[in-house]
């Protein structure tokens, strides 16, 4: 353990410190000069440089790693709350990440923690069922095995008796820059390609997930045992491309494809993918309803749109699709 914040300040013990999720709650934490938190920013490689801006900023890096549950007891000690996220991209194993979310939660109990804020995602099987042929199986049981892997995990917070805050994600613009980026068609214009139909994808900015997820924590206990479920902005498809044309000044269209179009192009999780985009559309109305924006936007009154956000990535954007 290095870097140790001599503070009155309560720890905050956060997962992916290094990540997207939690870097976007550790970076606005350590910003807020005059808030309620320090951040203990957990990595596996603590000599990082990433690990080093998150020092120099003011947070105190320890190693864990969540496959090591003897290494997550340190993590822990004497933290008020934590935030917890697992990566289902780095192996693709459901039952990994539901047995990584189990020893976090049995960690966060043995220490004592007050409020966990667990990164969570719907069970897609209450929407399509594992008999639905309208999509694969995967994994043996399971219809989009990060969504439901994560999901079947939110037991294991109850069942240790942690006091959990199940912050339900979506769908980060982020990946515009890069798994999602937009091709070039055969004219030479940008073309997005999801299997999304005229369905909405409900988006969010990757930092709006970490500053919602912080204020969450700084609610105290009024949200502990919620749901709270998170988006930026709904939109078509169809509706970004226009935007981002706008943005860059150059062509962008949507090319929808079919689910089966889209598994079958056979790119490492295709079928992942393709299934996750058809659970977004096919039950489109129960998530984006369950995303209420003025409701997230009372937790983070700087929620960004898809608008703000492409005006603040506009260059990263161009570089990515270069």
């Amino acid at each position: 353990m290095t870097g140790r914040p001599m503070t009155d300040k309560k720890i905050i013990t956060v997962f992916g410190a290094t990540g997207t999720q939690g870097g976007g709650l550790a970076r606005a934490a350590l910003e807020d000069r005059d808030g309620a938190f320090a951040v203990r920013a957990v990595t596996r490689r603590p000599d990082s440089a990433e690990a080093a801006e998150l020092k120099r900023l003011g947070a105190e890096i320890v190693r864990a790693d969540m496959d090591e549950e003897e290494s997550l007891a340190p993590a822990f000690e004497h933290a008020y709350g934590a935030f917890l996220v697992t990566n289902f991209w780095e192996h693709m194993s459901a039952e990994r990440e539901n047995t990584q979310a189990r020893a976090l939660a049995r960690a966060a109990s043995h220490a004592g923690v007050q409020h966990a804020v667990w990164s969570t995602l719907e069970d897609t099987r209450t929407c399509i069922p594992l008999d639905d042929a309208r999509m694969p199986t995967l994994q043996g049981r399971y219809k989009v095995p990060h969504f439901d892997g994560k999901a079947e995990a939110d037991g294991c917070f109850l069942e240790e008796g942690v006091p959990t805050t199940f912050l339900r994600s979506t769908f980060y613009w982020e990946n515009l820059l890069g798994a999602f980026a937009a091709q070039r068609g055969d004219d030479g214009a940008f073309e997005l390609t999801y299997p999304m139909g005229d369905s909405k994808l409900s988006g969010i900015a990757a930092d709006d997930i970490g500053k919602t997820a912080l204020a969450v924590l700084g609610r105290g206990t009024d949200l502990i045992a919620a749901t709270v479920s998170i988006a930026g902005e709904h939109l078509k498809v169809a509706d970004m491309a226009a935007a981002i044309e706008e943005a860059l000044g150059e062509p962008v269209r949507y090319r929808p494809l079919s689910p089966d179009a889209w598994r079958a192009q056979g790119m490492p999780g295709a079928d992942e993918t393709g299934n996750m985009f058809q659970y977004y559309a096919d039950c489109e109305e129960r998530f984006t309803a369950a995303r209420d924006l003025d409701a997230v936007r009372g937790l983070n009154p700087a929620l960004q749109s898809f608008a703000t956000w492409l005006a603040a990535n506009r260059d990263r954007l161009r570089a990515a699709w270069a």
